[in-house]
């Protein structure tokens, strides 16, 4: 005999709130697709989870490998591979691996700094470093071991993608690798310290100009000419301007802890001085490389930027604001989201014109050329 119909509506009801309930927990533990995308923009932009916002895989390494600066390391690598549009046997297959494998070794470095400035010291509850961003390890995103395991793991992909490099390219390859690894490993590690001793700001200057910028050009050509170490200066000065500004903004805290990065070598109002200078050079510098035939004229779409690069010379010519704007994710970091702000533009621009260059070749026309 059939179930009366009042049982057959309660089993309904009771079946509803179930399902209900059963949503409602794969809603909390899945947030919505479009919510958990925005929350990688905002990591990416910010290096910060936005407020009120639920940690999810993603994001969780996002913050581990500080992927907010990967953009500048991605300029790099596409300025050494435009530049070489045009070149015989370009490969840019190689070009593909060796941009996979710059983001994979920033992302190594960003781990190793971290881990190394949480072992000797200098990265404590309160420093700056755990202020303005979730540290991976003091703010519980991964263990110690945790980290040195994605250590490892990068490192192992970067030596995969080095000897499928060597195989194409030859022993070369290996001198670009171990130099940016060199510098990259001891610009925090024991015993050189390169960062404590103002050693960092050049080192970072190498780094993302002429191992980056001059490696990419060779690994997608096979050769490495004068010129193309010439035109990896400015974006070099560039991206050594966010540094500056950031390590501005540490300056008490590292003075406190005797990290003698160049700004406290210099004191905060000489090393603004230098940051303003070497923002205003990249640009000059770019116009110069433009007259000497070695970049296109589409290069000088970087005076679009002009306008951020005044904005930018006014901040660093003031003081921060007591506290942070309405909105501002990185107190008490200030100077150096300026500079980054302003490397994002102009160093875009940079790019854009090379990639014109690649459709429409436009050089100024000289008796003399660089690069012949």
């Amino acid at each position: 005999m059939g179930a009366k119909p009042a049982e057959k509506a309660a089993r309904r009801c009771a079946a509803g709130r179930f399902a209900s309930r059963a949503m409602a927990r794969e809603t909390a533990v899945m947030p919505p697709v479009a919510s958990v995308v925005s929350n990688w923009g905002a990591v990416i932009a910010t290096q910060n989870l936005p407020k009120g916002a639920e940690m999810d895989l993603v994001s969780r390494w996002l913050l581990i490998i500080r992927a907010s600066v990967f953009p500048m390391t991605l300029c790099s690598g596409l300025i050494g591979g435009l530049l070489a549009v045009g070149a015989p046997d370009a490969r840019f297959g190689c070009l593909l691996l060796a941009l996979i494998g710059l983001v994979v070794a920033h992302a190594a470095n960003n781990m190793i700094n971290d881990y190394f400035d949480v072992v000797g010291g200098v990265d404590t509850d309160g420093y700056v470093r755990t202020v303005y961003a979730p540290h991976p390890i003091l703010s519980g995103l991964i263990s110690k071991t945790g980290l040195l395991i994605a250590i490892l793991v990068a490192n192992l992909v970067d030596l995969w993608i080095l000897v499928e490099l060597v195989q194409a390219r030859g022993w070369p390859v290996v001198v670009f690798a171990l130099a940016g690894l060199f510098i990259s490993v001891f610009y925090v590690a024991p015993p050189l310290k390169l960062k404590h001793r103002g050693l960092g700001e050049p080192g970072v200057a190498v780094v993302w100009g002429p191992l980056m910028i001059g490696g990419t050009y060779y690994v997608t050509t096979g050769t490495a000419p004068l010129w193309v170490f010439l035109a990896s200066l400015p974006y070099a000065m560039l991206v050594t301007t966010v540094l500056f500004g950031k390590h501005v903004d540490k300056l008490v805290s590292d003075q406190a802890k005797g990290i003698h990065t160049l700004p406290v070598i210099l004191g905060r109002e000489k090393a603004l001085a230098w940051t303003r200078a070497m923002m205003s050079a990249y640009f000059a510098l770019v116009a110069l490389l433009v007259v000497l035939g070695v970049v296109s004229v589409w290069c000088l779409a970087v005076v679009l930027a002009i306008p951020r690069l005044f904005e930018t010379l006014e901040t660093f010519r003031k003081a921060p604001p007591p506290g942070p704007p309405p909105g501002y994710p990185l107190w008490p970091l200030w100077y150096v989201a300026w500079a980054f702000r302003l490397n994002r533009r102009a160093g875009g621009l940079f790019v854009l014109g090379l990639l014109l260059n690649a459709f429409v070749p436009l050089y100024v026309s000289i008796d003399f050329s660089l690069r012949s």
